[in-house]
C-alpha cells in the first residue's frame, strides 16, 4: 500500500475512495448501493462515523468521513467487511445475470491475496488523504458531488439520488449527513 495513503490519524478528516475489486460494476443495481447506504446510515447512528459528503458509483464510493471515537480504522474496516459479506450473499441469491461471472472475479482476487477468505469483495486500500486545509477540504467536497456529473450520469449534482449533494441542496436525501 502507498505510504501516503493511509489513515494516520484516527480522529482526523480524510477523503476516502472504496472500490471494488477490478472496478466491478456493482452498485449499478439498486439493491447493492441501498446496502451500501444501509450501512453508512448504520455506521453514522451506530459507530460514530460522522459522514460529510459521500458519493456511490458503479464501482467505487467516495467519503469525507471522520470518526467521533478516534477510530476510522476500525470503523471503516467493519463497514467493509459487513457490506461485502452482504452483497456476495445478494449475488449468490438474488437474480443477477453477471452472478457468475462476479463471483469468479472476487474468487480470483481472494486467491491472489492471503488476506482474504474465498472472495475479495474491496481492494484493502481505502486512498486515504488527510483533509488538514480548508480549501483542499472543500476541493474533495466538490469532486465528491461532481463525480456523477463528470460520469455523464446527470446534469446537475444534486440529480444523483446516492450523493450528500443532495442534502447539501436542501432535498430529500437517503441518509442524513454531518455538514461541513
Amino acid at each position: 500500500m502507498p505510504e501516503g495513503y493511509q489513515i494516520y490519524d484516527q480522529s482526523g478528516l480524510y477523503y476516502l475512495t472504496l472500490q471494488v475489486i477490478d472496478w466491478v460494476d456493482v452498485f449499478s443495481r439498486k439493491n447493492h448501493r441501498d446496502i451500501i447506504i444501509n450501512s453508512l446510515d448504520y455506521c453514522r447512528k451506530e459507530k460514530g462515523l460522522q459522514i460529510y459528503a459521500y458519493v456511490v458509483m458503479t464501482n467505487h464510493i467516495h467519503l469525507l468521513t471522520m470518526a467521533k471515537e478516534a477510530n476510522l480504522s476500525n470503523v471503516i474496516r467493519d463497514f467493509k467487511k459487513f457490506t461485502a459479506s452482504q452483497i456476495l450473499k445478494a449475488i449468490a441469491t438474488e437474480p443477477e445475470s453477471r452472478k457468475d461471472w462476479m463471483l469468479k472475479r472476487f474468487e480470483f482476487a481472494a486467491r491472489s491475496n492471503v488476506r482474504s477468505s474465498f472472495y475479495q469483495f474491496w481492494t484493502h486500500e481505502n486512498h486515504a488523504i488527510s483533509c488538514i486545509k480548508a480549501d483542499f477540504t472543500k476541493q474533495k467536497l466538490d469532486y465528491i458531488h461532481n463525480n456523477p456529473v463528470r460520469a455523464g450520469f446527470v446534469e446537475k449534482p444534486e440529480d444523483w439520488l446516492y450523493s450528500s449533494a443532495r442534502n447539501y441542496a436542501g432535498l430529500r436525501s437517503l441518509i442524513e449527513i454531518d455538514f461541513l
